[in-house]
């Protein structure tokens, strides 16, 4: 076995989560990237996840470990955990030898994660598991997937091709939910994608570091970014947004270009967010769990981040005076944060231009980029439909009539394959 690069075992030593969880199936130490499935009661989806891998080129599934994460809490249904034991079953049974399969078993006595704990610490599980099992003479990747999402056969040959040539430690993969059977679900899956590809967009158009969409089955990491980032965080949900916002801060994140997932467009009320709940709240309550930002607020957000840029040394009256002149509201959002601390320390650290827009970058990340948007967007917009269309204007782009249409522009921009 080739020796450990001493950042990963003080990474191994210092923040990984590994016992009492071992890795069981088939696999060797000398991977070039390394796939992480959280499963929850997923005996029926499982199988088609992993099918839609084997059909990836078999140079590419040869050289990466598949990683399934079968875990419940401790206090979970019986219904959960026994649908868990069955899913175990069927890993030791599995009959694709063209994966390099192992998981990991979190669901049995004295095995279960704890109360409160779920998917987060599931991938972080994973994750640290896996990092032992890469080639650190090359430059292995992780790569993270759920076990109801399926994958196209260019996705791995995407990723290696990606991070063969990219800068950044992190990626976003492009994605497309799956077609629902019944219509008020496809409906309401449609419009939850057309409010993430939106969001994107519209940061995008302000410059924003953080232009990018976070779907926990669609990212990707080198293994060296996984532990500059501190690991994979243990949050219940969200999970993956923090994990990219820290990716965005230490090494950056890039966009794979040629390989597709499909996440299921399924409704779930697992998480207090994200696509399950948003489908959920939609289809059964008639509500729409997230408000679609306007183009002003985006136009706030870009002039603030241009005057960063260019201000970067004036002092703290001073920038709160330009940025009441772009907007009352930006001032009193930045009073609300201490931009004035801030922003001194900001300049008593960091003398050049880089390092301090790097680090107010740091600062001023996707989360507050994201309270500053929902601060300045009315409270009473117009229609998601002219929303949409006057970011469409703003960006240069043709105005459409429907929100398929809509869609459609905006997968093609992101790079998803139609």
């Amino acid at each position: 076995m080739t020796a450990l690069p001493s950042t990963l075992l003080s990474y191994l030593h210092k923040r990984a989560v590994t016992e009492p969880w071992t890795l069981e199936g088939r696999f060797r130490d000398n991977y070039d990237a390394c796939i992480v499935i959280p499963a929850l009661d997923e005996f029926e989806t499982l199988p088609k996840t992993l099918n839609s891998l084997s059909k990836n080129s078999l140079e590419f599934l040869s050289r990466t470990l598949v990683i399934v994460v079968v875990n419940h809490r401790v206090d979970s249904a019986y219904s959960l955990q026994h649908d868990n034991k069955k899913t175990l079953q069927q890993l030791k049974d599995y009959p694709d030898n063209s994966l390099q399969l192992a998981w990991v078993d979190a669901c049995s006595h004295r095995l279960e994660l704890p109360v409160k704990q779920g998917v987060g610490l599931a991938r972080k599980i994973g994750f640290d598991l896996g990092l032992s099992q890469l080639d650190w003479q090359a430059k292995p990747f992780l790569i993270s997937l759920d076990a109801d999402t399926l994958v196209d056969a260019n996705y791995l040959a995407s990723l290696f091709a990606h991070f063969t040539a990219s800068d950044c430690g992190g990626a976003v993969i492009p994605f497309r939910h799956s077609p629902a059977d019944d219509p008020a679900q496809e409906q309401a899956i449609r419009h939850y994608e057309l409010y993430l590809r939106s969001y994107a967009y519209g940061l995008k158009l302000a410059g924003s570091p953080y232009a990018y969409t976070s779907i926990g089955s669609a990212f990707a990491c080198t293994a060296d970014a996984y532990l500059q980032a501190g690991g994979m965080n243990r949050r219940l949900a969200g999970e993956d947004f923090y994990f990219l916002q820290q990716l965005a801060k230490t090494t950056g994140i890039g966009e794979v270009q040629g390989g597709m997932v499909f996440p299921s467009p399924r409704i779930s009320t697992r998480v207090p967010f994200g696509t399950g709940r948003a489908v959920c709240s939609q289809t059964e309550e008639g509500i729409a769990p997230f408000t679609f930002c306007t183009q002003p607020a985006f136009f706030v957000l870009k002039e603030w981040l241009s005057l960063v840029n260019t201000y970067w040394q004036v002092n703290t009256d001073e920038i709160l005076i330009l940025a009441e002149n772009i907007d009352p509201q930006l001032r009193t959002f930045l009073k609300r944060l201490n931009l004035a601390d801030v922003w001194s320390q900001l300049q008593n650290n960091h003398r050049e231009h880089y390092q301090f827009i790097k680090n107010f970058h740091c600062w001023f990340d996707g989360l507050r980029s994201r309270q500053l948007l929902m601060t300045l967007t009315r409270a009473e917009p117009d229609s998601e439909l002219a929303i949409v269309n006057e970011l469409f204007r703003w960006g240069g782009i043709d105005l459409q009539q429907t929100e398929d249409e809509l869609l459609m522009s905006l997968e093609k921009i992101q790079g998803v394959l139609v």
